[in-house]
């Protein structure tokens, strides 16, 4: 054998001058695009961090959705589901593709949102709104997390991004597509009520754009909106409206009592420092404060590009933030504000708060990935991605001990859902027991076909001390079951420490209408 060393010197400099070149790229386009390259570089982190992220329980609750598919759901509208229905038909059932779907909407929400920035400022200003954006940890958490916030904030930047087209540039196609957009954020979730009321709102003060109310093609933007939302209003007819009252009734009664709660108040801050990042945030209510006292004192408001941006940030932004010293507002309710909020905030923002920011995200970003890679901090709850899919091991387990039960958990939506992604069999919910069970109300089950048989009760122990058994039994259990037998706890493990803990009771003679 023969070695030819000059050809072998000759691939190994090519290879090295390859190499040389694309690092010189590199460093190029960093030096010339830095705005740029901090976006990428975020969205890939991001991506990269995709295949350590474990099952939520909200994956597989909406997961759920997509393989029962509906014209709308008891808890949200369909958009979500559909979302994971569509990525998993085309790359299979597995968590990196429940994921992946999230990060792709969140990429797409990205570039929308820059789309609609350098309609409002210069080019480098809209690089430093978009890297704004990219840098809030909410943009992290849609891009980990199923939640209709997911489709709802792509839609959301459409919908205003087709309005203005349609406002300011005066194409009469756009106001087709913005009550398309309008229509579809609603079938993602129904805070996109808030869209309409925001055009409104805009012209209704816009001196220039008033007349607009008497458009025929407002109105046919409006109908179109209102037809897109069809799924929903036909599934609430055929179920008595039940999704509407469940989102209205319970929490219009709370905040009719108006009972004080400073404690809600300071945690919706808490939750929007976290979310925006404490500068972007503080910028907000700059912004904010600086518009409302002028409308207020000199009775003066802003240009009219700037009040479209205002009219669809200041009902869904200061408007919950009314409610927080009444009401617990979640920390997500606020979020189809930024979209508009950001593009003002880079109006005011210095590259000194700039930097601050950045410094704040990146050092919030790192030790995410830090928990969410060595799971450092347990989680004390069940919204978490560890233990699930060895749950489902040990409940397969318990299965061959005792054959012929059926599985089913109490606690809303979360151990049902994640059993049931993991697991071939059919999972029930604290249906079982008589208690509404959010959309597993709505499969379509039986329940009298279990009669007589025996079942397997999960429920995890969110804040677990020990690994001792439950002191006692949950009482409905007994009016449903014949005889009651509490397990030993399933305890998992993770880096060698105890992190979950659930309680297993073996039930036997199941009566669904005791």
């Amino acid at each position: 054998m023969i070695v030819n060393f000059r050809t072998i010197t000759f691939a190994s400099q090519t290879y090295y001058l390859r190499n040389i070149t694309i690092m010189n790229y590199l460093l190029s386009f960093i030096k010339n695009k830095p705005t740029l390259s901090w976006i990428l570089g975020y969205q890939l982190f991001r991506f990269l961090l995709l295949p350590f992220m474990g099952l939520m329980p909200q994956d597989a609750y909406y997961y759920m959705y997509g393989q029962n598919l509906s014209l709308s759901y008891f808890d949200h509208p369909g958009m979500i589901g559909y979302q994971l229905r569509l990525f998993s038909e085309v790359f299979g059932q597995s968590v990196f593709v429940i994921k992946l779907s999230d990060f792709v909407i969140s990429s797409l929400t990205i570039f929308v949102f820059y789309k609609l920035a350098i309609k409002f400022t210069s080019n480098y200003k809209a690089n430093i709104a978009t890297l704004l954006l990219t840098s809030t940890l909410f943009i992290s958490i849609l891009s980990f997390n199923s939640t209709p916030d997911v489709p709802l904030l792509l839609f959301w930047s459409l919908s205003v991004f087709f309005l203005y087209k349609a406002i300011f540039e005066e194409k009469k196609l756009y106001w087709l597509l913005g009550g398309i957009a309008m229509g579809l954020a609603f079938d993602s979730k129904y805070t996109a009520l808030l869209l309409q009321i925001g055009l409104l709102a805009f012209l209704c003060f816009s001196n220039t754009h008033r007349k607009l109310l008497l458009s025929p093609w407002l109105w046919i933007c409006l109908t179109i909106s209102i037809l897109t939302t069809a799924p929903i209003w036909i599934w609430n007819y055929e179920n008595d409206f039940v999704s509407f009252l469940f989102q209205s009734t319970q929490r219009t009664g709370s905040i009719s009592k108006f009972k004080l709660n400073f404690g809600f108040f300071f945690g919706a801050i808490g939750h929007q420092l976290f979310l925006l990042v404490p500068i972007l945030f503080g910028v907000f209510w700059l912004f904010t404060y600086k518009y409302v006292k002028r409308a207020l004192t000199k009775f003066k408001l802003p240009s009219t590009k700037i009040l479209f941006l205002l009219a669809f940030f200041i009902p869904t932004f200061v408007g919950f933030f009314c409610l927080t010293p009444i009401y617990w507002v979640k920390l997500n309710w606020m979020m189809p504000s930024y979209i508009t909020g950001i593009i003002l905030a880079s109006f005011f923002i210095s590259k000194k708060l700039i930097k601050y920011q950045l410094i704040f995200s990146v050092t919030l970003h790192l030790l995410i990935a830090l928990q969410v890679v060595f799971y450092i901090v347990p989680v004390k709850s069940d919204d978490t991605w560890v233990g699930w899919k060895e749950l489902t091991t040990e409940t397969k387990l318990l299965k061959e001990k005792y054959p012929n039960s059926f599985i089913f958990s109490d606690d809303n939506y979360k151990t049902s859902a994640c059993l049931s992604f993991y697991s071939d069999e059919k999972i029930y919910a604290q249906n079982i027991i008589g208690k509404h069970a959010l959309h597993f109300d709505y499969l379509g089950d039986d329940l009298n076909t279990l009669n007589g048989k025996n079942g397997l009760f999960i429920d995890s122990d969110k804040r677990f001390k020990n690994s001792k058994k439950k002191k006692n039994t949950e009482p409905l259990l007994n009016k449903h079951f014949k005889k009651v037998t509490q397990l030993d706890p399933i305890i998992i493990k993770t880096n060698g420490k105890a992190t979950r803990k659930y309680w297993v009771f073996y039930c036997e003679e199941y009566t669904a209408n005791p």
